[in-house]
């Protein structure tokens, strides 16, 4: 498999509360809810970096199409990285999640590696990391 990665996907209770949060809130350009004239459908993608993508959907709408059974949210079986070129981005993009409604589980602090971190859930749970890495470089984020 060649990684060709282009949409990370997020189950979502509320459609509409979850677009507002990452548009309005976090700021992602998208063009909204698309995708309503279709049973199942109704979805919003969001323009990350180059080739990416985050994408909302209902999660009764996802477990409908990939057929599996739609089970309690789990905010421990992954995370999110949003990786920023410092410490004082890290602290901005925290506020704005918290200002936009987002839970901040784990604030921001030096980390036992070197780098900087911290996480917040958004409102259905998704577990988002931002993180300064001091080891990678800052010119392709």
């Amino acid at each position: 498999m060649k990684p060709r990665i282009t949409v990370l996907t997020l189950g979502v209770a509320d459609l509409e509360r979850a677009l507002v949060f990452y548009r309005d809130g976090m700021g992602l350009p998208t063009e909204g809810i698309v995708g309503t004239e279709f049973e199942h459908g109704a979805v919003a993608f969001f323009d990350l970096q180059a080739g990416l993508k985050l994408a909302i959907w209902c999660r009764q709408d996802l477990a409908h199409e990939a057929k599996v059974a739609q089970t309690p949210p789990s905010s421990t079986e992954m995370t999110i990285g949003h990786n920023v070129a410092s410490k004082q981005e890290v602290d901005r993009v925290m506020d704005q999640a918290r200002q936009a409604g987002a839970v901040v589980t784990d604030p921001a602090h030096d980390t036992f590696w070197g780098g900087y971190s911290g996480h917040f859930m958004d409102p259905d749970g998704h577990l988002w990391e931002v993180v300064w890495n001091p080891a990678w470089d800052t010119d392709l984020l």
